[in-house]
C-alpha cells in the first residue's frame, strides 16, 4: 500500500539529475535508481511511514508481523523495484512499482510537505506507463484519510473498497483498502534501461508484495 509524496525528475542512463527551477520546481530533489547500500535508509523510512499510516487501521495480525526487522529484510530484496529521492545527499523518500501497481510510496518525516511525495508519485506513474500500461493503480487502507486526500489531489480516482491480501509468512492477511486508479500516458521514447524525463526503474516486481504506503505521514499500502 502506498503513503506518498513524490517528485519527478530526469535521470539519464543510471545517473541522477537534480530538479531545479527549470525542472519540477522542487530544488535539490534528485531521483535515481536505488542501490544496495540504500536499503537500510529505505527500510527505516518504510517502517516509520508504514507505522504512521497504518496503526489503528489494519488487523492486529498484520501489525504483529510488520516489525522493524521485517522491513530491514524486505528492503534489500526490493532494490530493483525502487527509485529513491535524494535531498542534500540523503535519501528523503522512495517509490516501488510492480507492473501496473504503485506499491510503495514513502517519504521521511522531515521531508513531508516539501514536494518530494508528488515527485515520487509522478515518477511512479511514468514507470507504469513505460511498462506499457494505460492505467496505474494503488491501494490505501480504509482509515488512512490523509493519504486518500493526497492521491485525490493528484488526480487519482477511488474505485471503492476491496480486500487487499497482505503477505505474511503464515499466509495472506486480508486488509480493507480503497483501490485508486489513474490513466497514465506512455512516454514517447521509453527505451529499456534508460532514464528519461521523470524516468523510473524498468525493474521487475514481486507480485503480491503489497500496496504503496503514502509519504504524507506514510501513505499507501498495508504492506
Amino acid at each position: 500500500m502506498t503513503e506518498g509524496e513524490g517528485a519527478t525528475g530526469e535521470v539519464p542512463g543510471r545517473s541522477g539529475r537534480r530538479e531545479g527551477p527549470e525542472g519540477s520546481g522542487r530544488p535539490g530533489v534528485e531521483l535515481r535508481p536505488a542501490r544496495p547500500e540504500d536499503a537500510a535508509a529505505v527500510a527505516r523510512i518504510w517502517h516509520a511511514g508504514w507505522s504512521d499510516g497504518h496503526l489503528g487501521h489494519v488487523p492486529a495480525a498484520l501489525l504483529a508481523v510488520r516489525t522493524p526487522e521485517s522491513f530491514a529484510l524486505r528492503a534489500p530484496r526490493r532494490v530493483d523495484d525502487t527509485v529513491v529521492a535524494v535531498v542534500a545527499g540523503r535519501i528523503a523518500g522512495f517509490v516501488m512499482v510492480v507492473d501496473d501497481e504503485v506499491e510503495q510510496v514513502y517519504v521521511a518525516a522531515d521531508h513531508r510537505g516539501t514536494g518530494v511525495a508528488p515527485a515520487l508519485l509522478a515518477e511512479a506513474e511514468r514507470v507504469v506507463a513505460a511498462k506499457g500500461h494505460r492505467r496505474a493503480w494503488l491501494a490505501v487502507v480504509d482509515g488512512n484519510a490523509r493519504a486518500r486526500r493526497f492521491y485525490e489531489r493528484n488526480g487519482w480516482r477511488d474505485e471503492g473498497l476491496f480486500e487487499y491480501l497482505a503477505a505474511s509468512d503464515s499466509g495472506p492477511i486480508r486488509v480493507p483498502c480503497h483501490r485508486y486508479v489513474k490513466p497514465v500516458t506512455s512516454p514517447g521514447a521509453g527505451l529499456p534501461g534508460a532514464r528519461l524525463p521523470g524516468a523510473g526503474l524498468p525493474g521487475a516486481g514481486l507480485p503480491g508484495t503489497g500496496l504503496p504506503g503514502a509519504g504524507l505521514p506514510g501513505v499507501i499500502a498495508p504492506e
